[in-house]
């Protein structure tokens, strides 16, 4: 039996070995022959003697097992977006705004911005344990399964390695393969694929990963998440991953590069905008980030991304083609939406049918009209838009287009605010778009998340006439569904559960799913901590919702005209009725006070017993506001080493009061 063992332990060493130089380093150290040999001989030992067989033994690259439903799982670190900048100029801006809340030389790392699927794969002890895609930046859907049948992907590290990784990066189709997967369909006579990249999200959620094997996608991964402090900055972990057999750039020309300076950073930029024709897959533009993660610390983030980090997009691919009508689309806020309706055009390899035109201004200032030969870009390489008109091309006979005064939906006439862009239709209790728009929004993943239900479901029980509000939704019964067409048993039980388990739901997620204009995610978590229960929202004045931590006046005028209108007040009642959280729980309580109510912090420097974030969550729980600059408003400075002359030199003409990390956590005890 140990022969056998040490048999299944070679084997498995030399394929995990072949595999890493071939897939890893581009370097073939066994022929194709021999290769699937010695996979044979590993699968044949293992199935005799299973209890010899690991987990992440290379015959699990080639599939089988099926997932019929991916769970979603919490990221411990959100994934967030990053935000995106087209000039040099507003690089630039970006740079100097990095400048002004550090006073440390930065050094840029400069990568390439893979087009293809987030995803963060964990380890633990160096073997591989979970793979999640980026969802929603909070929450994904886990596809272990699948991503262990990509053969970039180590499913054992080698080095000196953290017992604890996660590793962050895209996975991607290159064009080669997907070029090969095309044309295999052709010759089946099966529709082609449109792109790369949905192709590769498509795959990688696949319930077959056997199948999933097959479409040989390849990855890059190039963000270290751990608790070793052993690496100074993002640079540093990039290479050191590389040396635990993870496919990183480091290796590849020019895929990663520190910078000193915007000259260096545009360099990097325009390299590869002239050269990314060459590579062997997608990209749609550059990431740059700061490279020492103390900084990083420092700069910290933004509601939606981080400061430290910046998205350089290439300039998107335009194409020219007739603009044959304009129709109208009303949103759940009653905003009106005019859509240009195309001739059907590829453009960065879709066919592109519709473009948004935003608003009335924006077809004035181009000065669009039905019949034009018009310009279209993929904004963000991802939404279609239209930027100009040949008007070289334009029909003599071809009428300015004469904006809609009515709700193309419910006829009611259009009302348009004063310093607003778009038209709105107000009838938002009778509008039929608005009252399903509502609902589809409050079943969103970001909001209650309801499993069995989506956007066609809530169309469906709308028309049949058994919904007209998210309360409703709380008193279908198994009778009134299974009456439904395509509403079989087991998915009308599904639903209903799905529908109870939402009231688990914390109170911010059903504050933002209730829908009330300019209440975002970020918003209603504020609102949510600031007054704990829904009855101090509805309760509370214009003034007070004013003064709560970035709640601006147009935020708070629409909250006060929200629940000023009963037919909402009574809604919310329902919702509560049906056992939906509408207050903090005991658990989110529990490390909460308000004993720095009315205090406002700045952090400076680097602290040696908790982290910038960790001190940041202890101001927040305790009812303290952060805030990235001093001002006359600034009640302490809370100091560090290494704290920026700037900020001291403010600080004292201001005569802010300067305190420890030590003399906070006192003033917080005591």
């Amino acid at each position: 039996m140990a022969n056998i063992q040490a048999e299944i332990q070679t084997l498995t060493e030399e394929l995990k070995e072949a595999n890493h130089q071939y897939y890893v380093l581009d370097n073939s150290v066994l022929s194709d022959y021999d290769f699937d040999m010695k996979l044979k001989q590993l699968q044949k030992l293992e199935e005799a003697h299973p209890e010899f067989a690991s987990d992440n033994s290379p015959t699990k690259r080639v599939g089988g097992a099926v997932t019929k439903k991916f769970n979603t799982v919490k990221h411990d670190i959100p994934m967030l977006s990053l935000a995106n900048t087209y000039s040099k100029d507003e690089l630039e801006e970006w740079e100097a705004r990095n400048q002004k809340l550090t006073e440390q030389k930065i050094t840029y790392v400069c990568e390439l911005k893979y087009d293809g699927v987030a995803i963060g794969i964990k380890y633990k002890n160096g073997e591989l344990v979970q793979a999640v895609t980026r969802g929603d930046g909070a929450q994904g859907e886990e596809v272990t399964c699948n991503v262990k049948t990509i053969r970039s992907i180590p499913l054992s590290l080698r080095g000196d390695f953290p017992e604890d990784l996660e590793i962050r990066g895209e996975i991607f189709y290159p064009l080669q393969n997907f070029q090969k997967l095309n044309e295999q369909r052709e010759e089946l006579g099966e529709p082609t694929f449109a792109n790369p990249r949905n192709t590769a999200s498509g795959t990688l959620k696949m319930q077959d990963s056997a199948v999933v094997a097959t479409r040989g996608l390849d990855c890059m991964l190039y963000s270290v998440h751990s608790n070793s402090k052993d690496y100074p900055g993002h640079y540093e972990s990039v290479e050191a991953a590389a040396s635990w057999g993870i496919k990183t750039p480091i290796a590849r020309p020019r895929y990663i590069e520190t910078c000193d300076t915007i000259e260096q950073i545009m360099g990097f930029v325009e390299y590869w905008d002239k050269q990314r024709s060459k590579l062997p897959f997608e990209i749609d533009g550059v990431v740059v980030k700061v490279n020492n993660y103390r900084i990083q610390e420092e700069l910290g983030f933004t509601a939606k991304s981080p400061r430290w980090a910046i998205s350089f997009k290439f300039k998107a691919e335009a194409a020219l083609t007739r603009l044959n009508e304009i129709t109208y689309q009303v949103g759940r806020t009653g905003a009106i939406t005019p859509v240009a309706n195309l001739e059907p055009v590829l453009l960065a390899g879709t066919t592109v049918k519709r473009a948004s035109l935003h608003n009335a201004d924006q077809i004035e200032k181009l000065d669009i009209r039905v019949g034009d030969y018009v310009y279209v870009e993929k904004g963000g390489e991802i939404i279609p838009k239209i930027t100009g008109v040949e008007l070289s091309k334009r029909d003599l006979l071809v009428m300015p287009v004469d904006y809609i005064a009515n709700c193309p939906e419910c006829d009611t006439e259009l009302i348009r605010k004063e310093g607003e862009a778009q038209h709105y239709c107000p009838n938002d209790l009778g509008c039929p778009p608005q009252i399903t728009g509502r609902m589809q929004h409050f079943i969103s993943r970001k909001a209650m998340d309801i499993d069995g239900l989506g956007s066609e479901t809530i169309e469906l029980l709308f028309q049949e006439k058994l919904v007209g509000s998210p309360a409703d939704l709380y008193e279908l019964t198994f009778e009134q569904l299974i009456q439904l067409e395509r509403f079989a048993e087991k998915s009308v039980n599904n639903l209903i559960a799905g529908v109870a388990e939402s009231k688990a739901i914390p109170f911010e997620r059903v504050l933002y799913g209730i829908g009330i204009r300019y209440v975002g995610e970020t918003v209603a978590k504020k609102l949510a901590k600031h007054y704990r229960t829904i009855d101090g929202i509805v309760n509370a004045t214009l003034e007070e919702l004013v003064n709560v931590d970035e709640i601006g006046e147009k935020i708070a005028e629409s909250l006060v005209q929200f629940f000023a209108d009963e037919r909402n007040v009574e809604e919310v009642r329902r919702l509560k009725a049906h056992g939906l959280q509408f207050e903090l729980s005991e658990a989110q309580l529990a490390n909460t006070t308000t004993k720095l109510k009315g205090l406002t912090f700045v952090l400076s420097g680097v602290f040696e017993h908790h982290s910038r974030n960790e001190l940041k969550a202890m101001i927040e729980n305790n009812g303290g506001k952060n805030s990235g600059s001093i001002s006359k408003k600034t009640s302490y400075l809370i100091r560090g080493e290494n704290m920026g002359p700037s900020k001291l030199a403010k600080a004292e003409k201001l005569e802010v009061k300067m305190i420890s990390e030590t003399e906070f956590v006192e003033l917080l005890n005591g």
